[in-house]
C-alpha cells in the first residue's frame, strides 16, 4: 500500500508535464539583468518575461527551459511565488542535450491570446560540453570544435537557443538523431519569437585587474564600466529585434579592439595583423556590396575565436570565427556579413540566400566567372546529398515540404538559394536583379509571391515556372544530358550545331549551352523544363568538337552526363 500512495503521488507530479503543450506561449518580451563571472565559469539572471498564450486552449502550465547546468532559484506572478516543478528534459537544442525544466502552475488558467508576466531567477555554470554530439558518434575532438560554447576564465563564448539555452524558451524536445527534427523545432520557435523583443543589461566581473571585452550580437548597445575593488565589472546594456534572424550571443576575453565605421573587430592582441588583413578586405569589398544591395545598416562585429580549428558562426552583425590571414578568405567573409548589414529579409533563403550569392559575385568580379562556379561548386555535394535524403522522407511520409518558402534545411536556404539568385542573375541581366533588390521592402513582404511580382516587373518575363520549381515547392534537381548534336556545314564554312538536351529532372532550368570547337568556345542559354526536351541551333565558324551542357552554375544531381563528343564525319 505505501509503494501505491508515493506511485500516486508520482503520477500526480507527472501529470501537467504529460499533457503540457510545450509551444502555446510565445514569450513576447525578455527584460534580463546577466550577469558574467569568467573565474567561476558562471551565469546569474533575474529579470522578467512575457509570455502571450498563442493556442487555442486555455492553458494552466507553462514550461520554462534553461541549459541543464544552470537551477531555478525562483519564479513569481505579480510579486509572488508560484508553484514549480524543475525537472531534467531531454533535448538537444542545448549542448548538453538537456535541460533544466521548470513546469509552473499559475494560479487560474489563462486565455487563448492573453499575456502574462512572470519574474525569474537562475543560475549556475556554462562549461564547454559536447555530450549532444559524442552520444550519436561524432569524436570528441571533433565535437569540440563545433560546441565550442563556454564560460571560461581565459575565454567565453556563449550563443542562444541550438547551442545553449541561457534564456528561457519553451519548446517540444528536439534530437539531433531523429533527421531534421532539431531544424525543425529551432524554425517554430523562430517563427514565434521571431517579432519578440529582447532588453538585456550584462555585467561582467572581472577576477583580475586586467580588463575584460564584451562583444554582443545586439542591434544596439549602450556601454559603460565601473571599477569595483580589484577587478573590474564591464556594463552594457543591449537590445535584440529580430530573432527570426538574431540568435542572441556574447564572448568576453581579454580581446583588443580595432574600430572603424563600417567594422569592429575583437581579437586576440597576437593576432593584429590578421585582424588588419580584414580591416583592408572590408574597405574593398564595400563600394561592391553598395552597388548591390545598398548602404549598410551599421557596423559588422568580427569576433575571434579562441579555438583556430572552431567551426564559425554567424548571427545578427556578428560573425564568430578563427581569423584566417588568407586575403581571399577575408574578402568573402566580410562580404558575406556586409550583405547581412544591407540587405534584411524576414526570410531565410532570401536573407542567407543572397549573403551566399554575393561571395560568389563578387569572387567573379576578383577572379572571373570560373572562381565564383568552383566556389558554388563546394556546396553543391551537400546540397545533392540533402536533395537524396529528402526523397527518401518523401517514400515515408507524403507530409514532407522543403520548398524554399518553408525549409529548416541549411543545405536549402543558405546553399540552394544561392544557386536560385545565381540562375536568377544570369537570366535577367545584372541590372534588372540590382533593380529589384532595391525597391525589396521587408515589412511588405507578407506573401511568397513578392518577390517573384517585383522581379516579374523589372524583366517582363512570366517566372511562375521557374518560382514552382525552386521556390514554392522542392521538386529536386535539375538532370541535363546532351541528347544529340548536328553539325552541318555552310556553304560560306563553318557549321550550324544542332543540340537536343533533355532534363531527366524535376526541376526546370534556364542552363547554359557550350559548343566547343577549333579555335574557341560558343556559350548559349537554354530553357528546359522538367521532364523534356529542348532544341538549340548555334552557328560556328570553326569545327565543332563537343557540347557541354551546365558550366555548374545550376545544381544538378547527376553531372557526369554532360558531355557529347561530335564526331567530325557526322552529318
Amino acid at each position: 500500500m505505501k509503494l501505491l500512495h508515493v506511485l500516486c503521488i508520482l503520477f500526480v507530479f507527472l501529470l501537467p508535464a504529460a499533457a503540457l503543450d510545450r509551444e502555446a506561449f510565445t514569450f513576447t518580451n525578455y527584460r534580463l539583468d546577466v550577469r558574467i563571472e569568467p573565474g567561476q565559469q558562471r551565469l546569474a539572471v533575474r529579470g522578467q518575461i512575457t509570455l502571450r498564450n498563442d493556442s487555442t486552449a486555455p492553458q494552466k502550465n507553462v514550461s520554462l527551459q534553461i541549459s541543464s547546468t544552470l537551477d531555478w532559484s525562483s519564479i513569481k506572478l505579480a510579486g509572488k511565488a508560484v508553484q514549480f516543478v524543475s525537472q531534467p528534459y531531454t533535448s538537444d537544442i542545448d549542448h548538453r542535450g538537456a535541460l533544466s525544466e521548470a513546469i509552473v502552475t499559475l494560479p487560474q488558467e489563462i486565455p487563448s491570446k492573453a499575456k502574462l508576466e512572470l519574474e525569474i531567477g537562475y543560475e549556475g555554470v556554462i562549461p564547454l560540453d559536447t555530450t549532444r554530439l559524442t552520444r550519436i558518434g561524432v569524436p570528441e575532438e571533433l565535437a569540440k570544435h563545433s560546441d565550442w560554447d563556454q564560460i571560461g576564465t581565459s575565454f567565453t563564448a556563449v550563443r542562444g537557443i541550438g547551442y545553449v539555452a541561457w534564456y528561457p524558451v519553451g519548446v517540444e524536445s528536439a534530437n539531433l538523431s531523429e533527421g531534421n527534427s532539431l531544424f525543425e523545432t529551432l524554425a517554430r520557435w523562430k517563427t514565434r519569437e521571431g517579432a519578440s523583443n529582447v532588453q538585456i543589461h550584462f555585467e561582467v566581473v572581472s577576477a583580475t585587474d586586467s580588463p575584460l571585452e564584451l562583444a554582443v550580437n545586439a542591434e544596439s548597445c549602450k556601454p559603460g564600466s565601473i571599477e569595483a575593488g580589484r577587478g573590474q565589472i564591464t556594463s552594457i546594456d543591449c537590445s535584440f529585434e529580430f530573432l527570426a534572424a538574431t540568435v542572441p550571443t556574447f564572448a568576453v576575453a581579454p580581446y583588443s579592439v580595432l574600430n572603424q565605421p563600417t567594422l569592429d573587430i575583437h581579437y586576440f592582441p597576437e593576432h593584429k595583423p590578421a585582424a588588419e588583413n580584414y580591416e583592408l578586405a572590408t574597405e574593398l569589398a564595400l563600394p561592391f556590396v553598395k552597388e548591390w544591395f545598398g548602404t549598410p545598416r551599421g557596423k559588422i562585429k568580427i569576433v575571434e575565436l579562441a579555438d583556430a580549428k572552431a567551426s564559425p558562426f554567424e548571427s545578427g552583425n556578428m560573425l564568430m570565427t578563427p581569423l584566417n590571414s588568407d586575403s581571399r578568405i577575408a574578402g568573402l567573409t566580410v562580404v558575406h556579413q556586409l550583405t547581412h548589414s544591407a540587405f534584411l529579409s524576414p526570410r531565410p533563403w532570401i536573407y542567407e540566400g543572397l549573403a551566399h550569392f554575393a561571395q560568389a559575385a563578387y569572387l567573379e568580379q576578383q577572379s572571373g566567372r570560373r572562381a565564383a562556379l568552383d566556389f558554388m561548386a563546394q556546396h553543391r555535394t551537400a546540397l545533392v546529398d540533402a536533395e537524396r535524403s529528402l526523397a527518401a522522407e518523401r517514400g515515408s511520409s507524403t507530409s514532407a515540404n522543403e520548398s524554399l518558402i518553408a525549409t529548416s534545411r541549411e543545405e536549402f536556404y543558405r546553399s540552394k538559394a544561392m544557386y536560385v539568385w545565381w540562375m536568377l542573375r544570369d537570366m535577367l541581366g545584372e541590372e534588372a536583379l540590382k533593380k529589384t533588390l532595391a525597391l525589396y521592402r521587408p515589412e511588405q513582404d507578407k506573401e511568397p509571391s513578392y518577390v517573384q511580382r517585383l522581379i516579374e516587373a523589372q524583366s517582363k518575363r512570366d517566372l511562375e515556372w521557374f518560382f514552382d520549381d525552386w521556390v514554392y515547392r522542392d521538386r529536386g534537381l535539375p538532370d541535363f544530358r546532351v541528347e544529340s548534336a548536328y553539325p552541318r556545314p555552310l556553304v560560306g564554312g563553318g557549321y550550324v550545331v544542332t543540340v537536343t538536351v533533355e532534363n531527366l529532372g524535376e526541376a526546370g532550368a534556364q542552363v547554359p549551352v557550350t559548343l566547343r570547337m577549333e579555335g574557341g568556345e560558343i556559350i548559349r542559354l537554354l530553357e528546359v523544363h522538367a521532364k523534356s526536351k529542348s532544341v538549340l541551333r548555334i552557328e560556328a565558324p570553326g569545327t565543332p568538337q563537343e557540347v557541354i551542357v551546365n558550366d555548374g552554375s545550376v545544381p544538378e544531381r547527376d553531372m557526369t552526363n554532360n558531355i557529347f563528343k561530335i564526331n567530325p564525319g557526322t552529318k
